[in-house]
């Protein structure tokens, strides 16, 4: 969904990576399940459209 004004449209999204200190391999495998909730959680509380997302054992991308 494009955002308008007078003479200009925009679509803004953020390419967002979540690193662990020291990435250390323990996401997905151990954290997966509570780190999904957090982030949805905390989209939905500030109302932000979480439009992809990667979990990968060392980090995380979002694209919101």
């Amino acid at each position: 969904m494009a955002n308008s004004l007078a003479h200009t449209k925009w679509v803004c999204k953020y390419h967002i990576v979540f690193t662990p200190k020291y990435r250390r391999k323990i996401i997905y495998y151990e954290l997966r399940a509570d780190i999904q909730k957090i982030i949805k959680d905390l989209c939905k509380w500030k109302g932000v459209e979480i439009i992809e997302g990667h979990m990968m054992p060392d980090h995380i991308h979002l694209l919101v």
